[in-house]
Formats: structure tokens, sequence, C-alpha cells
């Protein structure tokens, strides 16, 4: 199909995918910021404003090292007063602080601050996919109008961040059910493909995210259903209509497009020396 199209005249740009690629990593260190410190441990990143405010507040101090909150346990009561000052809304949940993405939980923080203080925040991404005799399919999402972030985009059949207290896992099983109504049982077949890890500047900040990549086979017979309201509708492409949107197209998620082409990488369907300069560049672990 691909050829097809360029044999008709077509002409893509030359590696679209990496223009996903560059999009996602636009952060530059420090850039600006100072570092963000639960004691000795460095979690994220701040503007200067945002330090000097919270600098002024009891438990903060402010050195050459950046500024530290000396009790990781006060970090949500002073989220809760910078949300209070007008840095941030507050979302109304909770997601565990690290400072290394395997390490120990070491304090609690409202996702809506994640941004504002720099912090890593983890993510769960499911490539449903279903076997034809034309080919793999791809189950694609398309995401509710009335979404904080990317309302309307196109996005995976599931997908969502690792709230407090939960294995990236265990956030694909529950968010399969509310999403998709995908059983648990179905989703335990579920396997784990990798990470995948960026930081990037957004309209909320500093986004520094690594997400957890499953693939799932779905049986042919199963059609998902949009259970919570998060996701408006389900189409079932063939991935060479996948591959062809993520590669000229903008209506996925921004980070829906990084799982997406290291999936078209693992199945073959990027060659050469394209595949090559996309490999070199994605921030992937196993």
């Amino acid at each position: 199909m691909l050829e097809a199209q360029t044999q008709a005249g077509y002409a893509p740009p030359m590696n679209g995918f990496m223009r996903h690629i560059e999009a996602c990593n636009t952060a530059q260190f420090p850039g600006g910021r100072v570092a963000f410190r639960l004691g000795e441990a460095q979690v994220g990143w701040v503007q200067p404003g945002l330090g000097a405010a919270m600098a002024a507040l009891p438990g903060v101090f402010r050195s050459a090292r950046g500024i530290a909150l000396t009790v990781p346990a006060d970090l949500p009561t002073l989220a809760a007063a910078m949300a209070q000052q007008g840095f941030f809304q507050p979302r109304g949940e909770m997601f565990d602080v690290r400072a290394d993405p395997v390490g120990p939980a070491l304090a609690r923080i409202d996702r809506g601050a994640l941004p504002k203080f720099g912090i890593m925040a983890q993510g769960a991404h499911l490539n449903g996919l279903v076997r034809k005799p034309d080919g793999v399919h791809l189950w694609v999402a398309r995401r509710a109008a009335n979404k904080a972030l990317d309302p309307g985009k196109l996005d995976h059949i599931v997908a969502g961040g690792v709230p407090a207290g939960l294995t990236p896992f265990e956030t694909l099983v529950k968010e399969a059910a509310e999403e998709a109504a995908i059983p648990p049982e179905l989703t335990a077949q579920a396997v784990r493909t990798g990470r995948i890890g960026y930081a990037m500047e957004r309209p909320e900040g500093l986004r520094r995210d690594l997400l957890t990549c499953y693939d799932l086979y779905l049986p042919d017979y199963f059609v998902p259903h949009p259970a919570d309201g998060e996701v408006e509708d389900f189409e079932l492409w063939p991935i060479e209509r996948a591959i062809i949107e993520v590669r000229d197209g903008e209506r996925f998620k921004f980070n829906v497009n990084l799982v997406l082409i290291h999936l078209f990488l693992r199945l073959g369907l990027i060659a050469g020396a394209e595949a090559a300069q996309v490999s070199e560049a994605m921030r992937f672990s196993p």
C-alpha cells in the first residue's frame, strides 16, 4: 500500500516519523530551571518563579543545588499551596514521586502538578491488535471532546497514567476495563514490549514521561466499547493505514505516535535507513 501511493505520484515527507520523536524531546536541561529535591534526592525541575514561591514556605530551602523540601511527606501540602497561588490546576488524582523510575516512591503529588514541578510521570499504553487474513489490524480510539488534554485526538485502545500505589500492568488492567470494556482475563494476555521515555515542553509545563508499552492480540470477534466517557468511539484500522497516518498526519495524540513507531519497527514495517534513523533517536529500553 505504501509503495502504491508513492508510485501513483504521492511524495511522502522524508522520514516523517522523526518529527514526532523530535517533538517529544524538546526539553533542554536545565533550561533556566532549578533542581527540585525531596531531601537529597532530585525528583524534578522548577521554573524560578515557582521555586521562589516554594522557598517562602516553611520546610523549603534554597541553595546552590536548587530547591529542597526537607520532609518528603509534606509534598502534597506544598503542592496544594502552589495550586492556591495559581501555578497549576489540581486534577484530584495522586501520582507517586520517584527519583529513579524503578526506585521507591518518595512521596505523592497531584497529577496536575507534575509538569510544573518537572516530576517524572509513568504511563501504560496498549497496542490492541487483531490478526486477519489480509494482515494485522490496529484498534484506534478517539479521545472524548471534553478531555482536558488533546481532546478529539486519536489514541490507543487503552492508555493511561499510572496512579499512586499501582504498577503499570495493574493500571493497564484497570484502564482496559474502564476505557474499552476489555475483561481482565483478556488483558492479562498482554505482553510487555518495553519502555519509552521523553522530555518535552508543553503548555502545561515540562513533561517527563516514561511509558510502559504492551501488545495484546485480541480475538477477531471482540469489539471494544467506550465505558467511562473518556473515549468517543473505536475503529479497527489495517496497520498500513496507521503507518500512513503517523508518518504523514497529526491526528494521533503526541505520545501515542512514539509507541506506534516502535510497534512498526518491531513488526518490520519501517526498514532501511529510515528504520536506522528512527531506532537511533528513540529513547527506548527493554
